[in-house]
């Protein structure tokens, strides 16, 4: 993440360590996470106005792809966990989600939604997130390594996601908007 170290290696170092691991520990993994507050309302109120949103991470597919779904974001991309026999078997299937596929992830996602790379914005906290917070038309660093910090556009350093809302132009009544409107 402070990008000391190659990201591929470390990953699979780390995903060997998961060999045997079976598929309710996984479950018991995801039952564990706190998505960041403000998430919902980030992604909910920018669905509602109309932009696309993805999630590209250096991560599991197996979490993102539940993310995708929770909070209803178009794209997904994440490292896919090799599971035979409902145990997972320490190795990632596929491409490695690393810094430079993660910009060429922003970059199809553009091209697919017909939007200017320049009218992109990319959030990341990690030095896997340079590439793409370059390449993006704002890059934003979100409680992020200093590395990550030094490079971005602009840096916001608060708890909540849905914070860049605001950032974004968005007023306080298109949130509460989008918020009221899954009361309906």
């Amino acid at each position: 993440m402070r990008g000391e170290i190659d990201f591929e290696e470390s990953l699979r170092q780390r995903v060997s360590l998961l060999e045997g691991l079976d598929e309710l520990g996984v479950e018991r993994a995801w039952q564990n996470l706190k998505l960041t507050p403000g998430a919902r309302t980030f992604c909910r109120t920018l669905g509602r106005l109309g932009f696309t949103t993805a999630l590209v991470s250096g991560g599991f597919s197996i979490f993102a792809e539940r993310l995708q779904r929770e909070l209803n974001i178009k794209h997904a991309r994440a490292n896919e966990l090799e599971i035979v026999g409902g145990r997972l078997t320490g190795r990632v299937v596929g491409p490695i989600v690393t810094r430079e596929s993660k910009a060429d992830f922003l970059r199809e996602i553009a091209e697919i939604e017909g939007v200017p790379i320049d009218q992109t914005v990319a959030v990341g906290d990690g030095a896997n997130d340079l590439d793409m917070l370059t390449i993006a038309g704002l890059g934003i660093a979100f409680n992020a390594k200093p590395i990550v910090q030094d490079a971005a556009n602009t840096t916001l350093r608060v708890p909540y996601l849905d914070a860049i809302l605001f950032m974004l132009g968005v007023s306080r009544e298109e949130v509460e908007a989008a918020d009221s409107s899954d009361l309906l």
